[in-house]
């Protein structure tokens, strides 16, 4: 009926949970031409649960088969007008794979955003390399197919923090933010803030696990260059 507002589902306020959910959104989510409905598909469970904790929703979770390999993959659908066109308010779209640019993110909760766009499409990952005596080496990567949304993720974190991180034109069309190790302490001190923030748990241990190694490594070369000659 007119002049009925839409039922309210997910509540809007800024803040961290919400900020990490956007994340999610941006890099997994999809929002529907109909103006109401958002989906979010995972090859991981958790990531979907951690996605309904943070927005305090209730929805089943069913099961996506994409159309070229015909993979199962885990998914949540729901509408909600109001956080549609909040989604829409601040930068999302349907469709927006190859258009989104910069999104309106409060400074105060983009490194909990950040997160999430780690945990829905970037990577983190560590070597050894054999050309340095110092070898260990870890990479902190985001992923667009959007160079637009590429280029305003950069900007926005130098602005943030002052650093620079570099683009990388990967296959299949994909823009690639790297953060080198030494730029990675930095980013990744500010994402995981402290040991109670929402994100997805198997990358987290994997961040922990490379900054271990990063720490026993360091010991290593520092005994090294402390022998006498």
């Amino acid at each position: 009926m007119a002049g009925i507002k839409p039922k309210r589902k997910v509540n809007t306020r800024w803040r961290p949970e919400l900020a990490y959910a956007i994340g999610l959104i941006t890099t997994d989510g999809n929002l529907s031409k109909d103006g109401r409905h958002m989906e979010l598909t995972s090859n991981d469970e958790d990531q979907l649960k951690n996605f309904l904790n943070c927005l305090k929703i209730k929805v089943k979770i069913g099961y996506k088969t994409s159309g070229y390999t015909q993979k199962k993959c885990t998914r949540i659908q729901f509408g909600d007008v109001n956080f549609y066109r909040f989604l829409i308010s601040i930068g999302l779209m349907p469709n927006k794979t190859k258009r989104m640019g910069k999104l309106y993110i409060p400074n105060k909760y983009f490194f909990d955003f950040l997160r999430g766009h780690l945990d829905g499409d970037g990577t983190f990952y560590s070597y050894f390399d054999p050309r340095w005596r110092s070898s260990y080496m870890f990479y902190t990567v985001f992923l667009s197919a959007s160079k637009d949304h590429i280029l305003w993720l950069r900007e926005k974190i130098h602005s943030l923090i002052g650093i620079k991180g570099h683009i990388d034109n990967g296959k299949k069309c994909v823009y690639q933010l790297k953060y080198a190790k030494a730029e990675s302490l930095v980013i990744l001190r500010k994402m995981y803030y402290n040991p109670g923030v929402i994100c997805l748990k198997r990358k987290r241990l994997k961040v922990e696990k490379s900054l271990r190694e990063n720490s026993k490594n360091d010991a290593r070369v520092l005994k090294l260059e402390d022998r006498p000659a």
